[in-house]
């Protein structure tokens, strides 16, 4: 007999609530699975009869990449990504990039579609655009659960699928951490750090 969710997610809000940290919902489970099921729509009608690739950006995407794939009833792949951002910068940007983790799956002639957890600056999201753009893929677009269009530092990137745009706060829960903490929340939460 198989568990039930909601008792399961139940007690994961009790524990959150009993770290100060975690903030109250901002995004529910029902809204973030609505929006994402849109997503998935809209990504397949574009994508029908075409040879797609997921790549997400590890870690906090990996969530959303799961629900964005399950509500993408076409062929495609998936594969990952890691980077990490260095040199002093400030939350939401770093000045400079390293690929820790590479694609396993050849883009070249595929179509790739990131799938981001949140776009803020889009120094790291364009450092990674410009990288599979040198391997020639068939075209290369970029989802994202959240955007801040409003921080942008780049200024030529589109961010084809937006799931929510948000305000400049941070976030935990639904694959966001706080100090590795916390991912598995059902709901999207305010952080407070």
């Amino acid at each position: 007999m198989r568990p039930e969710v909601g008792i399961a997610s139940d007690a994961l809000g009790d524990a959150a609530a009993t770290d100060a940290r975690v903030g109250e919902v901002f995004l529910s489970a029902d809204e973030l699975r609505s929006r994402v099921e849109e997503l998935g729509v809209e990504i397949s009608r574009d994508y029908e009869n075409r040879a797609l690739l997921l790549v997400s950006l590890l870690k906090a995407s990996f969530v959303f990449l799961t629900d964005l794939s399950r509500a993408i009833p076409i062929e495609h792949q998936i594969d990952f990504v890691e980077l990490t951002g260095y040199n002093g910068a400030d939350t939401g940007g770093h000045s400079r990039v390293r690929l820790l983790k590479d694609c396993a799956i050849p883009v070249t002639g595929l179509d790739v579609l990131l799938v981001e957890d949140v776009v803020d600056t889009g120094l790291t999201l364009n450092y990674l655009r410009k990288l599979l753009e040198l391997r020639e893929p068939a075209s290369l677009r970029i989802a994202a659960l959240l955007d801040r269009p409003y921080r942008r530092l780049v200024e030529d990137l589109p961010v084809d699928y937006v799931g929510f745009t948000v305000p400049d706060e941070f976030f935990v829960g639904y694959g966001f951490d706080v100090d590795g903490r916390w991912r598995n929340l059902p709901d999207l939460r305010l952080a407070k750090v």
